[in-house]
Order: C-alpha cells, then sequence, then structure tokens
C-alpha cells in the first residue's frame, strides 16, 4: 500500500467534509501541502484502533489522531453497537474524564453524540479519576461508560477508554465490534454531533460516597491506622485528578498527616513540573520524594493523570527513599493481603503473564489460586467476569503499576491502592518494623525476584513496521542462550504455543492470541517481548531471581541480580 496515496485520499476526505471546522481544514491543507510528507502520513495513514488500553494518540487533525471527529465516530460506532445489543431497553451510559488537555471537551462531545442518539448519559461535572467511572457503571445500572484520558502518556496524547455494563475495558467480541461499528461510518455526516440536552444527567456525590464506604470495608488492620493516624504520608497526584478523591479517602480511613506536594496539586493538562506524568519514572515523582526525605516521611505516593496507577517510595534500612517497582509493590501488597485473609477456600487472585512470578509462588505456598491473564486489566476483569459465582475473587495487578483489591471495580484503581499502601505502612510501623522490613521477609520466604523493563520506543509508521520486524525475528530465530544461560522453553501467545527445546514436546497456551513471546532460561531467567498496546514501543521484561537466605544477605544478592539483568539488557538491546 503507498501510505502517502492513501493518506492524500483520507486527508482530502476530510477537507472535503461539511461538518469538520474550518481550522481544522486549515492544519489539513497545510499537511498537504508541506514538503515534508511524515506528518500527513502519521495523522491519516490509518484509522485509531482499540488497543490494550482503548482509543489512544497524539491530540490533533486527522484520522490517526485524537480529536472531536475522531472521539464522535469512535461514540457513535459505539451508541450503535449499543442499539443493537440491547434493542427495546433503556440505555444508560456513564462518562468521565481527566486533567489533560481537551478533556472536558471531548468529553461533553462524547455526551452529546450519545444524548443525540436517545442514550441517558451520566456525565461527572468534574474531573474524576478513572476507577471511579468503572464503580459508576455498575451502581448506577449502566450498559456501557466512557473515560478521557491517556493514561501516563505524555502530554500531547489524550485517548478514550470505553467500559461494558459490568465495569470493565471492552474485550472482545465488543471491542472488533465496536471497530466495525465505526468503520461502517463512512462519512461525518453520520455522527449525531448536536445533544439532546434532556438526556445529560449530572453524575449525584452519592456515587464517590458508595466507592468509600467499599474502600473502608476492604481495609484491614483499622486498629492500626488509629494507633499510627500521625504518620507522615506524601502524596502527589502529578497534576492529575488524583487530588479529586485520593486525600479525601486517606482522610475518611482517619489518617491525619497527608502531605500533598502542593506544586503539583493543581490539575493541568501541560504536567508543568514534569516531563511525563509518569509514576513509574523517578523523574515524575521526584518532587515528592525531597519533600519526603524533608519531613521523614513514612510513605511516598504518586498517581498519573487519570489515578489508575500508582507509584511508591518506601525507605530503607539507612533511613534514604526508594522507589518500589510494580513488580515489588504488588507483591508487597499481595503478601499483605493473603496473609490477613480469613477466609482462602476458594479463592483467586489474578496478575498478567508479565508480572512477576514472585506472586504465583506465594499464592502457591499460601493455598491461594493465581490466574495470569494478557497484558491489560481488561483481561483480568474478563476473568472475574468468567469466575463470578464459582470462585471468590481477592485482588490483582500488573508490573506496570495498576493494582486493585476487591470487586467492586473492575479496572485498576489507584485510589484504593494508595488507601492499601498507606494501611500497610500503618501496621507495619504498629508491628515496629518498616515496609523495607516486610519486602526483605517476602524474599526470605518465598525467594528474591527482581525485574526490569527496557523500552525501545519506533514512532510513526516507519517504527510500527520496525516493530513487526524486531518480533518476527525473535519469533522466526529465538535466542539459544541468554546470558550464557540455555533457553529450555518458549512460549508464542501468537501461535498460542509453549515449546521445551530439550524435549522438542509442545502444549497448548489457554489464552486468546496475542503479539507476545517469552523465553525461560534452566536457571528461571524469564524475557517477555511484546510491542505496547497504547505507544509506539516494544517492551522487553526482565526477571532474575535467587534464593535470599537472610536479610542480612540483601545487598549482595541484590548487587548479583543486578549485574545479571545488566548483562541480559546488553544482549536484548
Amino acid at each position: 500500500m503507498d501510505l502517502l496515496h492513501e493518506s492524500r485520499k483520507k486527508a482530502e476526505r476530510w477537507l472535503n467534509s461539511t461538518v469538520i471546522d474550518a481550522s481544522s481544514k486549515e492544519e489539513i491543507t497545510k499537511l498537504l501541502s508541506h514538503s515534508d510528507p511524515k506528518n500527513l502520513i502519521d495523522s491519516f495513514y490509518k484509522n485509531l484502533e482499540f488497543g490494550t488500553g482503548g482509543l489512544r494518540g497524539i491530540m490533533g487533525v486527522g484520522a490517526n489522531c485524537i480529536n472531536r471527529y475522531t472521539i464522535g465516530a469512535a461514540t457513535q460506532g459505539l451508541a450503535n453497537y449499543l442499539k443493537k445489543i440491547f434493542a427495546n431497553q433503556e440505555i444508560n451510559v456513564a462518562i468521565a474524564y481527566d486533567s489533560r488537555n481537551n478533556s472536558s471537551e471531548l468529553a461533553q462531545v462524547t455526551a452529546n453524540v450519545f444524548s443525540a442518539n436517545g442514550i441517558t448519559v451520566h456525565l461527572f461535572s468534574e474531573l474524576r479519576p478513572t476507577p471511579l467511572l468503572s464503580f459508576a457503571i455498575r451502581y448506577l445500572k449502566c450498559q456501557s461508560g466512557v473515560v478521557l484520558t491517556a493514561s501516563h502518556n505524555p502530554k500531547e496524547y489524550n485517548g478514550y477508554k470505553a467500559y461494558w455494563n459490568d465495569g470493565a475495558q471492552l474485550v472482545p467480541p465488543h471491542d472488533k465490534n465496536v471497530i466495525k461499528e465505526v468503520e461502517a461510518i463512512t462519512s461525518f455526516e453520520q455522527i449525531r454531533f448536536t445533544a439532546n440536552p434532556s438526556k445529560i444527567i449530572a453524575v449525584n456525590p452519592d456515587v464517590e460516597h458508595a466507592y468509600y464506604s467499599e474502600v473502608t470495608r476492604l481495609i484491614p488492620h483499622k486498629e492500626s491506622i488509629i494507633r499510627q493516624k500521625n504518620i507522615p504520608i506524601v502524596y502527589s497526584s502529578i497534576h492529575g485528578a488524583g487530588i479529586t478523591m485520593v486525600p479525601e479517602c486517606l482522610n475518611r480511613l482517619g489518617f491525619e498527616n497527608v502531605q500533598v506536594v502542593e506544586e503539583q496539586r493543581q490539575p493541568n493538562g501541560n504536567f508543568p513540573t514534569v516531563q511525563s506524568p509518569n509514576p513509574e519514572e523517578r523523574s515524575a515523582m521526584q518532587m515528592a520524594l525531597t519533600k519526603a526525605q524533608a519531613i521523614n516521611a513514612e510513605l511516598v505516593m504518586a498517581t498519573d493523570p487519570d489515578t489508575d496507577r500508582v507509584g511508591i517510595g518506601i525507605k530503607d534500612s539507612a533511613g534514604q527513599f526508594f522507589l518500589l517497582n510494580g513488580n515489588q509493590a504488588f507483591a508487597l501488597m499481595m503478601w499483605f493481603v493473603l496473609k490477613n485473609l480469613k477466609d482462602t477456600q476458594n479463592a483467586y487472585i489474578a496478575k498478567t503473564i508479565v508480572t512477576t512470578e514472585l506472586v504465583d509462588d506465594m499464592a502457591r505456598q499460601l493455598g491461594i489460586q493465581c490466574f495470569n491473564t494478557l497484558t491489560g486489566f481488561k483481561y483480568i476483569a474478563e476473568l472475574m467476569r468468567e469466575q463470578e459465582g464459582k470462585t471468590k475473587f481477592i485482588a490483582a495487578g500488573e508490573e506496570s503499576y495498576g493494582y486493585m483489591v476487591g470487586d467492586f471495580v473492575r479496572d485498576k484503581d489507584a485510589v484504593s491502592a494508595c488507601a492499601f499502601f498507606a494501611a500497610m505502612a500503618a501496621a507495619a510501623r504498629d508491628d515496629g518494623k518498616t515496609l523495607f522490613d516486610w519486602l526483605l521477609e517476602l524474599y526470605v520466604e518465598f525467594g528474591f525476584y527482581k525485574e526490569s523493563l527496557v523500552n525501545v520506543v519506533r514512532k510513526g509508521a516507519e517504527g510500527e513496521r520496525q516493530i513487526k520486524d524486531m518480533m518476527r525475528k525473535y519469533r522466526e530465530a529465538p535466542p539459544a542462550l541468554i546470558a550464557g544461560e540455555k533457553v529450555v522453553r518458549v512460549l508464542d501467545y501468537q501461535l498460542r504455543e509453549e515449546t521445551n527445546l530439550i524435549s522438542g514436546e509442545k502444549k497448548p497456551i489457554d489464552l486468546p492470541a496475542s503479539d507476545v513471546l517469552q523465553f525461560y532460561t534452566e536457571h528461571g531467567t524469564k524475557i517477555s517481548v511484546r510491542p505496547s498496546g497504547t505507544e509506539p514501543k516494544i517492551k522487553f521484561y526482565v526477571s532474575v531471581k535467587s534464593a535470599l537466605k537472610s536479610k542480612t544477605d540483601f545487598e549482595s544478592v541484590n548487587r548479583y541480580l543486578d549485574e545479571s539483568i545488566k548483562q541480559i539488557e546488553k544482549e536484548l538491546v
């Protein structure tokens, strides 16, 4: 396919539409007349598709960008699908948005299109965290919901996460069927942009109060919070929606010394104090860490713009703050949750295939079933739907800083996660220990696992081709050795097949097809390779492990694992 030719044709269709506004047409004209066609191609070479995080892209004009027209088309397609699935029913949807530039305007466009299609819209009047949207869908008995956010992506991005009636993000077949409905829209004239105001209702504060009640009900060791209510906790919303709920949630639990990073309190889609509003990056959490060191805090927490991910900082044995990675934080949370679980019968937890296997080992030894799903919390939510009425869901998490305890929300939830980490800090202090002490005890009991993530960014149409080539090469010629260790197992999730390279035995993988490869070595090292579903990058997940005989051996074993990871990273990239 000639990308430039196809991009020009699509741009000209936009230019000739009577619906497209004058300023957008002016931008398209500039793209068409520019001597370098790269921006034209990147803007129009394809239509945005639902990935692991829904619809997400750079804001701007074009079919491959986030704008009122691509959002309108997605909403019209979703509305058409809802009316087919819930024919002859009153259809309700909930809509929320975060602090990103244009999020409130795009939320209004979404509400307008739904209402114009005769669908009742429950619209949050102010920015709110994504998990509250997930909760609201079931609380308000909606058939669907949408949140306008690009999660932790850079400021140029925005996005559109669509949810089903169980409060979970769309999964097959719904996501693909919605795309088909969107593709059936051949002109913008088919999109009903003119709102029916009588169908748009403001969300009642009762929804938020009900959410707080659910969180409070699940928190163990509340007596520890009473005794340790004054422990200093630093929190930053990194200019996002978390400021509207996290401090209030902690206050309702009884914490009286929560220090907010004032420079990052104000919601702002330009995220002026950080390069990227991603709590996975130390730079995004630096202000919170500096404040925590200054006041000798017990715990640091920072959430991303839509408050579904949280970064955690704790003190080491020397009193210096360091950041837990997502695997460490999740393992520590599961240790706390599972050891306080009163009834383990028929109970389960869930995680993604690229998340630490320390949690699998922990669950196995504690007598709890642990399910693994494809990457993306929507697949965990799908598992919860399948297991409903059969087994009892306890908690879930993923390495990319997403956690969820209890089933009242069906997506990763940084508001309740902040509540649990604060409760953990209080319980540890009440026990005369720190969260770092608990982490070392965890490693001694179940094994010292250490993980690393390498992101290789390849932007635009050419970058997409390069990522596909990299995956093809790994698939056709898998490595025989990784850091001197023999590769003994290969899991190809696209072929849904696991191969034992020693015996030659093959067995099926009981998960949907996905473009992921995993390599296991003879000593338990694990490498996972997958293209990102939300960003122009390919991801390499590295996991190594060792026994930790005592807490005093931590530094030496930690150095050994770090060196192993560095060697592997050199070979991969």
